[in-house]
């Protein structure tokens, strides 16, 4: 569908109204809700998978679907909620097809990706590339995303007090992990 709104217009436009005009099937509205969102997206699921170039696989993955079903959203204010649900879903999804191998170390292939990265948060990916998948999952959504534990829940379906403790033991190894930035 062509545009109502001309690409700048769109560039300056609210939210709500972006979103709006991408569930009615607008095209320049949908590549401006993904150039706001894209970021967010990418950071994410790099911190699950640690490698940018899958990261940015799945990313796409995201989009994709979220444009595919984007007219069944029913209001513009479920839509944050809903882009989380696609992310995480999107992960364990590929979690169940690839378990991934996770190492500490950056990924030569994609180091220029991060030149922009301070080494506390290289160091801050390297500690989360170290905690299980489950776990890491749960802490990724606590503060990257700022979820609540019953939010975490209804996203992995995991119980409330797996989520918690999760959230609790990867906290603690990230702590444990990076004690070396704490000082003396």
């Amino acid at each position: 569908m062509r545009s109502r709104l001309p690409a700048a217009a769109l560039g300056q436009a609210d939210e709500p109204v972006v979103i709006a005009l991408a569930c009615a099937g607008d095209e320049l509205a949908f590549a401006e809700l993904v150039r706001r969102r894209q970021h967010r997206v990418r950071k994410f699921m790099y911190h699950l998978c640690r490698r940018p170039s899958l990261g940015d696989d799945l990313a796409q993955q995201v989009f994709l679907r979220i444009w595919r079903s984007l007219h069944q959203l029913r209001t513009a204010t479920a839509f944050d909620g809903w882009l989380k649900r696609i992310m995480v879903t999107t992960w364990l999804e590929e979690l169940r097809r690839h378990p991934v191998e996770y190492v500490a170390e950056i990924d030569t292939d994609d180091a220029g990706t991060l030149s922009e990265a301070t080494h506390e948060q290289v160091d801050l990916d390297a500690a989360l590339a170290r905690l299980p998948a489950d776990v890491r999952l749960c802490v990724v959504l606590a503060y990257n995303e700022g979820m609540s534990h019953p939010e975490i829940v209804q996203l992995t379906n995991l119980p409330l007090g797996t989520v918690k403790s999760h959230i609790a033991r990867g906290s603690a190894r990230l702590r444990e992990l990076l004690a070396t930035y704490a000082g003396p």
